[in-house]
């Protein structure tokens, strides 16, 4: 069972988020810069920076009784200090595939001594992922959707297969236009590619949206604009964790893509 003087460092925003729904969150001591949700509690915690660039003393400063992550978290050399420290360090894997919530939360749960808790929280994902599902099997003519990974004009990239919104975009009912155009993981963002993908929605993140200036900026991206999404300005923006997290929210996250494609597919017929 869990320990009263436990003190959990978690290394990844999904991670986080899983032990604040397992109902263990008042032994969270140290978050990394991903963990928004939910957001009144995590913002109240020690901040250990960006997942994949997590210092060790920084870590070991907060003195955890568990330091806890998935594969995200690193450099190896920070993970190899923390267990050359002693100190208890669980990282599970993050497939990209719609088992990952499930996985994640009954691997977290059996980490933190309440197993049965992460079967029940994992069943209830389970049959909200079930039922986005469901509801994803009524759109007849998928939209063709373009990921877009934006942060202003240093990074813009696409998403094709082996990601995890690629899951997400085929498991709401659409179409990922990247990977239709044969791209693998993340790839730059080129006008050939828009031109290649041309995608009936463009799909972002409520932070990169805001870091190109919001949907004017977006459109103003070559080749975007004359996009079937840019004409009909067809674009759908979610918060990172709730749209890629892989955690408690997907099953919501998946009915709200559903709805917004079911939407778009509706509106492109002839």
């Amino acid at each position: 069972g869990p320990l009263g003087s436990e003190r959990i460092v978690s290394l990844n925003g999904d991670i986080t988020e899983i032990i604040f729904a397992l109902g263990m969150g008042e032994y969270v001591v140290g978050v990394d810069s991903s963990a928004t949700y939910p957001p009144e509690r995590t913002k109240m915690l020690p901040n250990i920076g960006y997942q994949r660039r997590l210092s060790a003393e920084g870590i070991l400063s907060l003195n955890p009784t568990l330091v806890i992550g998935d594969e995200a978290a690193g450099p190896p050399e920070t993970l190899a200090q923390i267990r050359a420290a002693g100190v208890p360090l669980a990282i599970t894997a993050d497939p990209p595939s719609l088992d990952a919530p499930q996985q994640k939360i009954r691997f977290v749960a059996q980490a933190l001594g309440i197993p049965q808790r992460g079967e029940r929280l994992a069943a209830q994902v389970e049959a909200e992922i079930a039922a986005a599902r469901d509801l994803a099997r009524r759109i007849t003519n998928p939209p063709h959707v373009l990921f877009l990974y934006l942060r202003g004009t240093d990074v813009q990239q696409v998403a094709g297969r082996n990601t995890a919104v690629d899951v997400m975009i085929a498991a709401a009912g659409g179409i990922n236009a990247a990977a239709d155009a044969g791209i693998v993981e993340f790839k730059p963002l080129s006008p050939e590619v828009v031109i290649a993908a041309q995608p009936d929605v463009l799909l972002v993140l409520d932070k990169g949206l805001e870091s190109v200036g919001g949907v004017d900026g977006l459109l103003k991206i070559p080749g975007l604009a004359d996009t079937p999404a840019g004409r009909q300005r067809r674009i759908i923006a979610l918060d990172d964790l709730y749209l890629l997290g892989m955690g408690p929210r997907t099953g919501q996250a998946l009915t709200d893509l559903t709805i917004a494609f079911y939407d778009a597919a509706q509106g492109s017929r002839p």
